[in-house]
């Protein structure tokens, strides 16, 4: 059974609708919530405002600047990692997360999309304020796009590629305009949820540089004390936008807090002891082992539920960095794969827990199944000789195995696929006409992985390969990552339910370059 708690955020492709002011942005169909709605129907506007929740996260961190590339951002304020959270910036539009397809007026008190799809206005709430009271405007619109696009993270960059400018209309109403003969479907919603930065502030104080002094922010919190790499706490910001329908009822919490662990079990003890309020627990050992004996679930001050979850699976896996010469044919890397033995990983390590994933659409209606249709041949056809032939065949599955540990199969097969990329074993070594041995180093910031990972290299072993899984810590790791220093890691991700400009950010040709 999968687990999650956290629901991921979308972002969808809007229809086209009159150039008339609306209070939303529907993306397919209509808004469910109308003009003045009163609250979101998930959210309790009865509900006490106070206390304080305090979270872990695994690493470290040396910034609170969520919009650049440099260093490692602290949580509550990563729009791209793994929270997905931005607590201390407001966006044009909120979405609703109980439909798959809308944003309705947050900064933007209503939005106008016309009939050609070529441009989309905002006409900005007069009440919008930043934290230190000055008014948000058409002006600070514009300079966080084109700080953003220009000198902010390079997701930025691929996300506003074909919005190609933005115009101030007067002092509250701003127009993007698209780029001429691309498909504008997302474009809308991608634009929806421009983060608003303050012209201002950023006239005195340096955009793209690491900083643990918290930028000026308009959300419903702000950063109120930051101990560099061991924990941050929000604190929750009287806010403009409390009696918008898009705010009532939620930000109830006080304070938010993260403390940060260098190790998952040392963040688990934590939480029996009671230095902790939530966790979300992946590791299934964990789940299977570790909580019926301890006190505090046994005396019911530790509540543990799974939850069923019927959402598009994420997908996490082994990253191969094709990058590297000696990973660049895709014979090496099918063989590499195959001998991973998940069935018996699952049944030995995992106590049955998890089901493979094989798709990045993976359980939604998007995920391939058996041959293409007819409508997505014609797709293909354009591109075949320039694809591999696969792809015109059924959709992919992985191998499976009895999960005895027996894979002699795969093992003859990831041979003979070595072998016809060029390397032979000699010596029992794998190695290339140089005669320089193969050699894999796993890399990762956890050492949860190494009993996942130590089978594979037994069974890598076999083939003359020599493996190693080397633990760093999460500064260096990521210091190896973003500059592509690394031969195999590990990575979780989810997509949008519909594709868009997301798939680009992961899957393009510009975007190889920074992810």
């Amino acid at each position: 059974m999968k687990v999650a708690l956290i629901a991921a955020a979308l972002v969808l492709l809007p229809v086209a609708v009159a150039a008339e002011p609306a209070h939303g942005l529907a993306v397919l169909g209509t808004l469910k919530y109308p003009k003045g709605f009163e609250h979101f129907d998930y959210a309790n506007p009865g509900a006490p405002r106070q206390g304080r929740v305090k979270l872990w996260y695994q690493g470290s961190f040396n910034t609170v600047n969520p919009f650049t590339l440099k260093g490692q951002w602290a949580m509550g304020s990563n729009p791209f990692g793994t929270d997905g959270k931005l607590l201390t910036f407001q966006t044009l539009m909120e979405q609703s997360m109980d439909e798959p397809d809308s944003y309705y007026g947050l900064i933007a008190e209503s939005v106008e999309l016309p009939d050609d799809r070529r441009s989309i206005t905002f006409h900005l709430n007069g009440a919008a304020r930043f934290h230190d009271g000055t008014a948000v405007t058409a002006d600070d619109v514009v300079f966080s796009f084109e700080t953003l696009k220009e000198d902010g993270h390079p997701t930025y960059g691929v996300l506003f590629r074909d919005i190609v400018s933005a115009h101030k209309l007067g002092p509250l109403r701003v127009r993007f305009d698209f780029r001429e003969g691309v498909n504008t479907r997302d474009l809308p919603a991608t634009i929806s949820a421009l983060p608003v930065l303050s012209k201002a502030y950023y006239a005195e104080h340096a955009f793209n540089e690491t900083t643990l002094t918290p930028p000026l922010g308009s959300g419903p919190y702000r950063v109120e004390t930051v101990d560099e790499g061991r924990s941050i706490t929000y604190v929750r910001q009287p806010n403009w936008a409390d009696n918008l329908g898009v705010y009532k009822g939620r930000w109830n919490f006080e304070r938010l807090s993260w403390d940060y662990y260098r190790d998952r079990d040392i963040a688990l003890e934590a939480l029996f002891a009671g230095k902790l309020d939530f966790r979300e627990d992946f590791t299934s050992r964990n789940w299977a082992t570790k909580y019926d004996g301890a006190p505090a679930v046994q005396d019911g001050r530790i509540k543990r539920e799974t939850l069923p979850d019927d959402r598009p699976s994420g997908l996490q896996c082994f990253y191969i960095n094709s990058r590297r010469e000696k990973f660049a044919d895709p014979r090496v890397r099918e063989a590499i794969g195959l001998v991973f033995d998940f069935e018996w990983t699952n049944k030995t390590l995992f106590y049955g827990a998890y089901q493979r994933t094989y798709s990045v659409f993976q359980n939604s209606d998007l995920e391939a199944q058996g041959a293409p249709s007819a409508a997505e041949l014609a797709l293909l056809e354009p591109w075949r000789g320039k694809v591999p032939d696969d792809v015109f065949g059924p959709a992919y599955r992985p191998p499976r195995t009895d999960g005895s540990g027996n894979i002699r199969g795969q093992l003859r097969e990831a041979k003979r696929l070595l072998q016809a990329a060029g390397w032979t074993v000699k010596q029992g070594q794998l190695v290339n006409a140089e005669g320089q041995q193969f050699e894999i180093e796993f890399l990762s910031y956890s050492d949860t992985f190494e009993r996942i990972v130590m089978p594979y290299i037994r069974n890598l072993e076999r083939l003359g390969i020599a493996a190693n899984f080397r633990v760093v810590d999460p500064a260096n790791y990521q210091n190896r990552v973003r500059p592509f220093d690394f031969d195999i890691t590990t990575f979780r991700f989810s997509m949008p339910l519909t594709p868009g400009v997301s798939l680009a950010n992961f899957y393009s040709s510009e975007a190889a370059d920074v992810t």
